[in-house]
Formats: structure tokens, sequence, C-alpha cells
């Protein structure tokens, strides 16, 4: 009966190993996506903030080459990373930032991968974790 018992559980083990890998069979890869050599540097406002895991994402409008307002989409870590470097959503929501990171690989949409941001009262944040690019300060956009 004991080793019945023993193979159930150590069956559930695994069972709930695999159900917590799910989420990571999911996620993308960053170089799939994003491309560092393609550095980005925006100044808006954030707009909305989607504060979900396994990345939180803010809104920012900030003007385009031609001076019209555009909404871009900022990928960054997940929420918990980011309350660790001492953000949160109320910081982000309607904040007046300045954001650097990497436009997305296709050049269709208004994605960006967050790598820092700086706030109107002087305060930034580094948010990046992976390897340094070429001109990764970015250029304005």
């Amino acid at each position: 009966m004991k080793m019945i018992r023993n193979i159930v559980a150590g069956a559930a083990l695994v069972f709930g190993l695999l159900l917590l890998s799910v989420p990571a069979f999911a996620h993308h890869s960053f170089t799939a996506e994003f491309d560092m050599k393609k550095p980005v540097t925006l100044s808006g406002t954030v707009s909305k903030v989607d504060w979900i895991n396994p990345h939180a994402y803010m809104y920012i409008d900030a003007k385009d080459g031609s001076g019209n307002v555009v909404t871009y989409q900022v990928e960054s870590r997940g929420t918990g990373e980011m309350h660790r470097l001492g953000l949160s959503k109320q910081k982000l929501l309607g904040a007046t930032v300045t954001v650097g990171g990497y436009a997305a690989k296709d050049g269709t949409k208004n994605l960006v991968y967050l790598r820092h941001v700086k706030f109107a009262d002087g305060s930034e944040y580094e948010i990046w974790a992976g390897p340094e690019a070429e001109g990764s300060q970015g250029n304005a956009q």
C-alpha cells in the first residue's frame, strides 16, 4: 500500500512540474521579436500600464519624426522584477518618461522592449539584464 502511495505521489509531482513549465513554453525569446541593432529612445507620457505577467507593458504617447503623437507599446520584464527594481503601475501611469530600448524586428508595429526608464524628476531605472549592444543608448525617435 505504501509503495502505491509513493508511486501516486511521484506521478502527481511530475504532473505538477509539467503544469508549471507550460508558461515557459509559451514565452517568446527577446531575439525572436526584438533587434538589438535597432536602439530606440522615446520621450512622452505613460497613458496606460498592463501590469501582467510574464511581461508588464506600458503605453507611451510620444511624438514621431513628423511631430504626430503615436502610442508605443513598451514591453518590460515581469511584474515581480519591476517591483524589485522599485517600479509599480502607480509610479508609471501618467508619468512623463524617457525610455531607451530596442525596436521590434518586423518594424511594422510600434513595439519596443524596455532597457531603461528615466522620470521627469531625474530618477532612472535600468531594467535590462541582457548583453550590451552597439549603440545601446539609442537614437531619438
